[in-house]
């Protein structure tokens, strides 16, 4: 039976808490104040903490901090009013288990408080998955590493919200995919979500392209325009690469941004617009203040909560189940049925470094299935900077080129001297008789390559 101390001071919704708990099946203890749980944890072991955010004495992240220094076993589901979600925010960065908001729905704190009982610290529950789950729409895939997971859970917390957020993240780690499962899962999931890529917009269309304009306001202005505000009416505007928009335009945009209100070119009337705020990008902005590169108090409005995107060599768990992803979306692409990528491929992607991220490893499944003749992936259709760059990892495997059974479902290493011939002569097969690319591919330098030829006499 799973114990949970419950640290609130309202007593008569503490009461009401604890009686539907019991019902529930749970054992239950209460404390009014941050001083009086710390006394039972001491003296008690308990499944969960179950705290609200304002107490008479401390706070609860005070009480976290406690619990994360002394009984850090011990999860803990943050109870919190709307006004203090930036405070729960800080709460799960700093380890809490989950939050809800108060009025508190008992059906969500249950199912809360069964889950966080699965994913318990040091004894854990979960099942485990060889491959991240998949949406029935089947147009992402979520990540099972730490960096995924702690992304996925900060999305889910702002997603509910109208807090405005700043995606941050180098090229190509996906942060318009982000700023749509943000929108996906919002109130405003049913209204538009419109994509402004800031780096494109000429600096006299600025104005236009995001408040909209009037037949005949200026010359080229064939027909009326909505503009990027009016068209996300309701919805999300998601402003891509913010950094890259001019001081001009940022001043606008400002303007735009405090008052909801926006004024197309050519008219004198000021329209009311109701828009979820997400921006994202990959500079330093708070060095592009200091430079006055980008204005302090923009950078305000559109931080109302932070969001990294991990790059993709910190998610070396979920680089395969990314890879097999992408791979059944080549598939039904190109109209191929390839299977998988071999150990020795798998191993070189593993290794590689990835410094195009998610949007460079689609890619290169992409090419790789289009060049793919057989049923696997394998060091052949990767490309020279994969086979060629992916750390010693990744040339162990290469060096003794798979070859598989007749039954095609197992693979070995190439250990004796026929092997190896063998190898060598299908790589040299491979490159068409060049001698880098086929050292490349067996994984050793152009030396030793020439060393084996002369060895078996090959040459």
């Amino acid at each position: 039976m799973k114990r949970i101390l419950i640290v609130e001071d309202d007593s008569a919704f503490m009461v009401m808490l604890e009686a539907w708990l019991r019902k529930k099946g749970f054992d239950t203890e209460t404390s009014m104040t941050v001083a009086e749980a710390k006394a039972k944890l001491r003296n008690s072991e308990f499944s969960i903490v179950l705290t609200d955010m304002r107490l008479p004495d401390e706070d609860g992240i005070s009480l976290l901090e406690w619990i994360n220094g002394n009984v850090p076993e011990t999860p803990v589901i943050i109870m919190t009013g709307y006004a203090d979600i930036q405070n729960a925010v800080k709460c799960m960065k700093m380890g809490a288990s989950d939050y809800i908001t108060k009025p508190v729905d008992p059906e969500s704190l249950l199912e809360k408080i069964m889950e966080t009982g699965k994913e318990k610290p040091g004894k854990p529950e979960r099942k485990q998955r060889t491959e991240p789950s998949e949406p029935g729409n089947t147009d992402y895939i979520e990540g099972r590493s730490k960096a995924s997971e702690r992304l996925y859970k900060m999305i889910r917390l702002v997603s509910p919200t109208n807090i405005s957020v700043l995606i941050r993240g180098a090229s190509g780690t996906g942060k318009e995919h982000v700023a749509k499962l943000i929108h996906r899962e919002s109130s405003r999931k049913d209204k538009p979500f419109v994509a402004v890529d800031c780096g494109a917009i000429p600096k006299d269309l600025a104005g236009s392209e995001f408040f909209g304009h009037k037949k005949g306001s200026f010359t080229g202005a064939i027909n009326d325009k909505k503009g990027a505000f009016l068209e996300a009416d309701g919805g999300t505007l998601f402003l891509d690469e913010v950094g890259n928009l001019s001081y001009d335009v940022q001043v606008q945009l400002l303007r735009a941004i405090q008052e909801r209100k926006i004024k197309p070119i050519g008219t004198n009337t000021e329209i009311d617009v109701d828009i979820r705020l997400i921006a994202a990008t990959n500079e330093n902005l708070e060095d592009a203040i200091r430079k006055g590169d980008f204005r302090e108090d923009l950078y305000h409005r559109l931080n109302g909560f932070t969001l990294d995107v991990p790059e993709l060599k910190d998610q070396k768990e979920d680089i395969m189940s990314y890879a097999r992803f992408f791979l059944k979306k080549a598939n039904r692409e190109l109209g191929k049925e390839v299977k998988d990528f071999d150990t020795a491929a798998e191993q070189a992607i593993i290794g590689y470094g990835w410094p195009g991220n998610i949007r460079e490893l689609q890619n290169t499944v992409l090419r790789s299935t289009l060049l793919a003749s057989g049923d696997y992936i394998g060091m052949e259709e990767l490309p020279d900077e994969i086979t060629g760059h992916s750390g010693e990892q990744g040339n162990q495997a290469k060096i003794g080129i798979q070859v598989r059974h007749e039954n095609d479902e197992e693979t070995y290493r190439l250990k004796n001297r026929d092997e190896e011939k063998n190898a060598i002569a299908r790589a040299l097969e491979s490159a068409e008789g060049n001698k880098s690319k086929a050292a490349k591919l067996l994984g050793i330098d152009r030396k030793t390559l020439y060393n084996k030829l002369k060895l078996y006499d090959m040459e």
